[in-house]
This record gives structure tokens, sequence and C-alpha cells, in this order.
């Protein structure tokens, strides 16, 4: 495989190309970080491939499994690990956000250091997280940095994108951007309740 940047072939097949690094200043409040590292879903592969590959680098789709199963998940994501997921019946609300609502995942941070050991990795290898628009990435790229992990990026643009004016998810993200996914589900990097 070439290097990122060579503008050859790289992770999973997607081209290779050098990425502008995403201004901490641009970045919405909502989608910021304390470690400021920020990526946009365009750039996920090739900074995969020059961290190493996937073999070196743990990429989590941090959404809730509903999602995940419904909209679909990013080929090469090694694993879904909810950072919130929806109550068992979905009765509580969100007012402020007219949906359902999300309650925090008390075994995220145990899970994701399980995937990391899984793949001979640590706390201080490179983590890249990715949700659906990039807020919850943000608020989780912020509890792994309480909690010791050393290089989490957020994917700043997420799975789905940003809404355009006419509140589609149309303007960026993974989908968006062409790059890889499908409906169909890998058992072993679904989430389980331990």
């Amino acid at each position: 495989m070439a290097a990122a940047g060579a503008g050859g072939i790289g992770w999973l097949g997607w081209p290779a190309k050098v990425s502008a690094a995403v201004d901490p200043a641009a970045v919405p409040e909502p989608k910021r970080t304390k470690a400021g590292r920020y990526l946009q879903a365009s750039e996920v592969p090739a900074f995969i491939e020059a961290r190493g590959g996937a073999d070196k680098v743990l990429f989590l789709d941090i959404r809730t499994r509903a999602e995940a199963m419904y909209v679909g998940m990013p080929s090469g994501a090694d694993a879904l690990v909810p950072y919130v997921e929806h109550q068992d019946l979905m009765t509580g609300w969100d007012a402020q956000r007219n949906t359902y609502r999300l309650e925090p995942m008390q075994d995220f941070v145990p899970e994701v250091l399980r995937r990391l050991q899984q793949k001979g990795l640590d706390k201080a290898d490179v983590l890249v997280l990715i949700c659906r628009s990039g807020d919850r990435s943000a608020r989780a790229t912020n509890r792994l940095a309480d909690d010791g992990f050393s290089e989490v990026w957020s994917v700043i643009d997420g799975f789905e994108g940003d809404m355009s004016q006419d509140g589609r998810r149309s303007v960026n993200g993974w989908k968006n951007a062409g790059l890889p996914w499908s409906y169909k589900l890998d058992r072993q990097k679904m989430y389980f309740p331990r």
C-alpha cells in the first residue's frame, strides 16, 4: 500500500491523500475537545494509514446500537462502543433536544480498554472516535482524556454529517464523502453489556 499522502491507494482501498489539518478555532463549540485533535471523515483513511495502518489505530463507532443497526456502520471500524445509549424501554424524553433521552454508558471506558487490549494496544496508542455528527465523539474524547488516554481524535463531521438548511444530514460526514460503509453488522464488533 502507498503511504498516506502519496496519492496511492490507502487503508480500506480508499485513495490516500494529503489532508489539511482541521483548524481547532473553526470547530463549533459542541464539537471541541480538551486535546484539540480533530479529523474530518474524509481524512480518516489516510490518517490511519499514516499512523501505521489499522493494526496501530483503534477506530471506534461510538453511536448507539440502534444507529449502527438502522443507519449502517463505517467499514473498517474496529468496534461499536456506544458512548450513550437509549433506555431499555425508551420512556425518558429530552425536552431540550426533542428526542428520546440518551443515558451515559457506565462501561464505556472499560469497553474501550477491552477493545484496545484485543489489538495489543494501550491508552498511549491512537484512537479515532466517530459518532453521528461530531458532538458525542467530542464528549467521549474528553471522557477518555480524563481517564488517561493520550491520543484520541474526534471525527468532527461524524458518520452522517451535519444538517443542511433543509434539515437533512447531507453536508459532510463519512457516508456523504462516499467512504465505505455497510448495513451488514459483524457480531464480533458489536457491543454487548458485560
